[in-house]
């Protein structure tokens, strides 16, 4: 028991800080999301403060009557620390340490502090590492003075930690390596792509705004068995399944990292060959919480990311989930999708017509085919029905007549 309390005692209390620059700005929203972050992370928050601004301070972020306030808020409620809801300049960073006299992070260190916990794979571990030296070499000054004193917290936890009080040559040196390992992981990736190419796979990447659901779809369709928690980014590192559509045509399914807003862009520079299966793929699952007020938003922050990664030509298919629980809209609707669906991946309601959409997509990629083989060529069947839908096979006098859908590449081959 006396461990127990030990590690409570431990755990970080927060004052959350942001500025509003713009009418209309859902400042409130974002401070609540972070809230979410900072739980996930293993942080309690206490208080928060927001100050309306033409523009943030480059010297402090907030103006200095606010800067004040802030530390007056922070002292009263016993935090430990405060976390801005924007990324801060190392100026910044060093400026709100002096005048606050403790930790000073922003959402970005927050966020990285996820990653490195939730990284499993040794590819994982190096986007997350990569990412957190980025950000940590142009702000290496900032963060020496409190180094020193901290007894671990958010922004100490993952396999950068060790890296962070070596000189930035040092810093720069190992972000080289991890560069050329990431390299490395690339050009795996490319064998498989082209495996699957030749094996005439077409592949769904599963999208979406973090904690929609995504790994819950994939474990009730292919029964991957992966980590679906209630909780901001609780799977990080991708899993790929296979799945048997109605008609016996196969597809395989990637569960990607999740979006939010804010994302880091070291985070979507180091993770870039990760969400590069979603722009590889053949079609786009997009999954929405229909019971989060926020969805519009969220699925705005899911699109804006694929168009920053260039996905953009392939069909959307947007999962509509969370329909079992009493507070669904009963009218859901998205305009940019080619197809949506009203599922719940919890109970498996409407899974059946995502799967029936899912075949009908492949379909329409595929041509029609209706031709007599000789029975010598036999074996062309067989490619037929791994590769393609066989509709039908009818063994006659003059050979095998054979009706079925076949991928393009295969339908060269097979007229022959």
């Amino acid at each position: 028991m006396a461990d127990l309390i030990q590690v409570e005692e431990q755990r970080e209390r927060l004052v959350l800080f942001a500025a509003s620059t713009t009418a209309g700005e859902d400042t409130e929203a974002s401070l609540d999301e972070l809230a979410e972050l900072c739980d996930t992370a293993g942080a309690e928050v206490v208080g928060r403060l927001v100050q309306n601004l033409d523009s943030v301070s480059s010297a402090t972020y907030l103006g200095k009557g606010k800067v004040e306030e802030l530390k007056i808020l922070a002292q009263e409620l016993g935090a430990t620390g405060v976390v801005c809801d924007d990324e801060l300049s190392p100026a910044q960073l060093r400026n709100l340490e002096d005048a606050l006299g403790m930790k000073v992070m922003d959402r970005t260190m927050v966020i990285l502090d996820i990653f490195a916990a939730h990284a499993v794979t040794s590819e994982g571990k190096i986007q997350v590492e990569l990412a957190q030296l980025k950000y940590r070499a142009i702000r290496l000054a900032g963060f020496r003075d409190y180094l020193s004193r901290q007894g671990g917290g958010i922004g100490t936890r993952g396999p950068g930690e060790k890296k962070l009080e070596v000189d930035r040559r040092r810093i720069h040196e190992r972000i080289g390596q991890l560069k050329a390992e990431l390299r490395d992981v690339d050009r795996h990736r490319e064998v498989t792509r082209k495996q699957r190419k030749q094996d005439y796979a077409l592949s769904a990447a599963i999208v979406g705004y973090t904690n929609a659901g995504k790994s819950t779809l994939l474990n009730a369709l292919t029964g991957a068995g992966i980590l679906a928690e209630d909780k901001l980014f609780a799977t990080l590192d991708p899993t790929t399944r296979s799945m048997e559509l109605p008609g016996g045509q196969t597809v395989l399914l990637t569960d990607t990292v999740g979006f939010i807003r804010k994302l880091p862009h070291n985070l979507i520079e180091a993770f870039r060959s990760t969400l590069e299966e979603a722009r590889y793929s053949d079609i786009i699952i997009h999954v929405a919480d229909c019971t989060n007020p926020r969805m519009e938003t969220q699925m705005h922050v899911v699109y804006e990311t694929l168009r920053e990664l260039q996905i953009g030509d392939r069909p959307v298919v947007t999962v509509f989930n969370k329909i079992d629980r009493p507070e669904a809209p009963e009218v859901l609707r998205d305009l940019k999708a080619d197809y949506t669906v009203h599922i719940s991946a919890k109970t498996g309601q409407g899974l059946e017509e995502l799967c029936d959409v899912l075949a009908m997509i492949i379909r329409s990629r595929r041509i029609y085919l209706e031709k007599v083989y000789g029975y010598q060529d036999a074996g062309v069947i067989q490619r037929i029905r791994k590769y393609g839908q066989l509709l039908s096979e009818e063994y006659r006098e003059d050979g095998i007549h054979v009706t079925a859908y076949v991928p393009a590449e295969l339908y060269r081959d097979l007229i022959r």
